[in-house]
């Protein structure tokens, strides 16, 4: 093993062996190197006034090299704030003021200790990255019937986790906490879990309210108690659209500091909050009580990203900070929010109206960019793919009864029509 790595582990461990404990085998193996081009290229950097014939961009006129049909496009902005590599935990001011952000907007993180967000290529690098530092072969990853198909390429395909899924909503259409806690408890032999909590829940939209909340935060003590080390990840894409009553902000802030075994991480990022889906700027922060844990996890991640993407774009999260600082980002944010607020209470509205009664159900959603139908009389896929052929309508069948609708896409206007056309096309299934 390198001694670097080495190094990162025993720092670690003098801080928390619990916290060394959860890390993968890979995970205890990465570094990031401190001698070779990137360390040699930021000392020049510093120290290198006359010439610097260190790292691979091409310069001209003191300015880094470009085309002037790019630059033409993208004359707002500084070609050094476009065209050069950027850091591989992103831009320093991007990382600040994502950071100022998350407290801004999540008041339980106020005094408590948590790491610089770091930059990732949007959401799935930075679940990826849990993954690789956390999961081994057989490792528990635990999250909800209802997900995002993408966790189990993440943590089953790619690192061979056992995944353990547990019903999303209980019997009085809550979010199902004793689910998630005997999911926990089961793997007290084990020693070790990764729970991985989306809300706004990607498909339902449904995001839990303070009590809901408080009962996740106590499986998870109670999992810690029992002796389980517990990496808990907040993945909040879709953060801050809530809509009804729930909480509203993430449970990263109430998970950070309440239990030695337990380590939060949250991942999130621009891609939907601030709607640019295609910047692809998301973010990694790590919560615990010792900064010398912080540190190491940090160089960890660190040395990921070099061995994958080795940065993110460098443009997008100029863009990105750029909109940040922007005095005019609070209002065309909260423009937009009532925007998706409206789409929703829209479709709740023609839901409730009983003009479809008996062609579906529907669970919960009071916040995010989707909603679920429980289609009773027809299989979701079969109802799919007539939505399709007959009616040129995209939706999307998870599993045999659930059909997601995506009201996020589609003007409030139009969504009378199609939930119409749905419940028209049930009717073609059923009576022949």
């Amino acid at each position: 093993m390198n001694p670097l790595a080495v190094q990162l582990n025993e720092s670690i461990q003098a801080g928390s062996d619990h916290v060394y404990d959860m890390l993968s085998r890979l995970g205890k193996e990465l570094y990031y190197p401190k001698e070779g081009i990137l360390s040699q290229s930021a000392e020049a950097s510093s120290r290198a006034k006359k010439y610097n014939a260190t790292i691979g961009i091409a310069t001209e006129g003191g300015k880094p090299m470009h085309l002037q049909v790019i630059q033409e496009k993208l004359s707002a902005y500084k070609p050094q704030d476009l065209y050069p590599y950027a850091p591989p935990a992103g831009k320093p001011d991007l990382r600040v003021a994502w950071r100022n952000k998350m407290i801004e907007e999540t008041p339980s993180l106020q005094g408590k200790i948590f790491g610089n967000p770091i930059a990732t290529n949007a959401l799935t690098h930075g679940l990826s990255i849990v993954a690789d530092l956390f999961v081994d072969d057989g490792d528990a990853v635990i999250y909800p019937d209802k997900n995002w198909e993408n966790y189990e390429l993440t943590f089953g395909v790619r690192r061979h986790a056992r995944l353990v899924n547990y019903p999303l909503f209980n019997d009085q259409m809550k979010f199902n906490s004793n689910g998630l806690k005997e999911a926990l408890l089961a793997q007290k032999d084990q020693g070790k879990a990764v729970v991985v909590l989306n809300f706004p829940n990607n498909p339902t939209g449904y995001t839990p309210g303070i009590e809901e909340s408080k009962e996740i935060v106590a499986a998870v003590t109670e999992a810690a108690e029992a002796g389980i080390n517990v990496v808990v990840v907040t993945d909040d894409a879709y953060f801050g659209l809530f809509f009804e009553d729930s909480i509203h902000e993430s449970l990263f802030g109430s998970l950070t500091g309440i239990h030695p075994r337990v380590l939060p991480i949250k991942i999130d990022g621009a891609t939907k909050e601030e709607f640019v889906w295609g910047f692809r700027v998301g973010f990694i922060t790590y919560a615990h009580d010792n900064q010398d844990i912080l540190s190491a996890l940090e160089q960890k991640t660190l040395g990921i990203i070099r061995a994958t993407i080795s940065s993110g774009p460098h443009p997008s999260q100029t863009f990105v900070l750029d909109a940040l600082k922007s005095p005019e980002f609070a209002a065309q944010k909260e423009e937009k929010f009532h925007i998706m607020k409206a789409r929703a209470n829209t479709v709740k509205a023609l839901l409730d109206s009983g003009k479809y009664d008996g062609a579906w159900e529907y669970y919960p959603f009071n916040s995010g960019y989707f909603m679920c139908l429980k289609v009773t009389k027809v299989q979701a896929e079969e109802l799919r793919v007539h939505l399709l052929n007959q009616y040129e309508i995209g939706t999307i069948a998870l599993g045999e009864h659930d059909l997601r609708i995506a009201f996020s896409s589609l003007e409030e206007n139009q969504l009378e029509e199609l939930f119409n056309t749905i419940y028209q096309a049930v009717q073609d299934l059923t009576q022949g």
